[in-house]
């Protein structure tokens, strides 16, 4: 880079303009075990069933983690309610008959690890 040529900083957004997002933690209930990325996949594909591509995109699902049959979702806050909803649609996952079911929601990724995925307390 020469002196002569400048470098363009790129504007941060307005916190009123910024997604706002949830955390949803949820756990798989099946009589065997379960990996995260069938799971994953399973999520995605049912979501995607109810409410088509543009549903899909517009709540921004990511999975944020999974271990000991229990994952956290990161999601828009308009699009908690169909999450949950395609919940209801899941009935096996990897062959194997599975229920997959909301535990809690947070707004904060960390209180939602404590509260949720270890049962602990603040």
């Amino acid at each position: 880079m020469t002196n002569k040529t400048k470098r363009i900083k790129q504007k941060t957004l307005l916190p009123s303009l910024k997604e706002k997002k949830r955390y949803l933690v949820y756990e798989t209930l099946s009589s065997g075990q379960v990996k995260g990325d069938e799971t994953k996949e399973v999520i995605t594909n049912s979501f995607k069933e109810l409410f088509g591509l543009e549903g899909l995109a517009m709540a921004g699902l990511n999975f944020v983690e999974f271990k000991d049959n229990k994952g956290i979702i990161r999601v828009n806050n308009k699009s908690l309610d169909m999450l949950r909803a395609s919940f209801c649609f899941i009935g096996k996952i990897n062959k194997e008959e599975a229920i997959v079911r909301s535990v809690g929601v947070s707004g904060m990724l960390k209180k939602a690890r404590i509260k949720f995925m270890s049962g602990g307390r603040f």
